[in-house]
């Protein structure tokens, strides 16, 4: 059982990854399933991590776990990723069967994690005349306009289901609206000199009045950015100046080179607080 591959007609994942922790195998299992393709993270029988496009961790580990058609490769090998999960194979199979339901009617209401989520009234008046726990109440004042649901779920330390559920009530209520402001630009070399440090990023105006037409953004300035770079999310300062071409970043020479991004380079952007 050194590699084991398969379809998912005729094994499920639950039993693939049983016959893996039962054999205390260490590796990596592949799945892909039309589009979507996941890796399960492999120690001594139990999964350590996971990994989709949309997220990581045990909110990434539902997701595979509930793909039934496709197909599966277990790879024996060395594994190194950071352990993201911390239940065992036997309670991470019943977590994810008894939240199935929850996750897919949530994920009908919000398919993009990538939205930004934004209440329609400020104050103490979103929650008024609404049933709300404890729990939910404290997602909730993180919904801001500026945070995407994966940036709530890492910020609350909460998983998926936890955090669309608070997001659930708001929108059945009609106090909740999702943007989808992050943007595609190419990169550029902010020119510096002795009278303009490189401190701060810039952007052509045009992105600016873009952004400004979405609701969270439009009664106070942009100062800064977040920007997607190889290696994760940074924010910083910027300028939005007249001239600069469309969809375009400038970013100094120092920020490039930590950030291990050349000029041309594509990237994705949206406001940050």
């Amino acid at each position: 059982m050194s590699n084991l591959r398969g379809n998912l007609s005729s094994i499920s994942l639950t039993d693939v990854a049983q016959l893996l922790h039962v054999n205390k195998k260490t590796g990596l299992l592949k799945v892909t399933s039309g589009k979507m393709a996941g890796t399960l993270y492999v120690v001594n029988g139990e999964v350590i991590h996971a990994e989709t496009p949309q997220g990581k961790g045990e909110m990434a580990a539902f997701e595979i776990l509930e793909w039934d058609k496709g197909e599966f490769e277990f790879i024996a090998m060395k594994v190194q990723a950071p352990s993201s999960i911390r239940r065992s194979v036997p309670d991470l199979l019943m977590e994810s069967a008894r939240t199935s339901d929850s996750r897919k009617r949530l994920r009908s209401l919000f398919p993009s994690l990538k939205s930004v989520p934004w209440p329609t009234i400020q104050g103490d008046a979103l929650l008024q005349g609404i049933k709300i726990y404890a729990e939910d109440r404290k997602i909730i004042p993180f919904f801001d306009g500026f945070r995407d649901f994966h940036d709530v779920m890492a910020t609350t330390e909460q998983n998926e289901v936890q955090v669309l559920q608070a997001a659930s009530i708001l929108y059945d209520a009609g106090r909740l609206k999702l943007f989808e402001p992050e943007v595609q630009v190419n990169v550029g070399t902010l020119k510096t000199g002795f009278f303009k440090k490189g401190d701060h990023l810039e952007a052509p105006q045009s992105l600016e009045a873009h952004w400004r037409q979405l609701e969270p953004y439009s009664q106070a300035p942009i100062t800064h950015m977040r920007v997607m770079w190889p290696n994760g999310p940074a924010v910083e300062p910027i300028q939005f100046v007249a001239g600069m071409n469309d969809f375009t970043v400038a970013i100094s020479k120092d920020l490039l080179g930590a950030w291990g991004l050349n000029e041309g380079d594509v990237v994705q952007v949206r406001p940050a607080p």
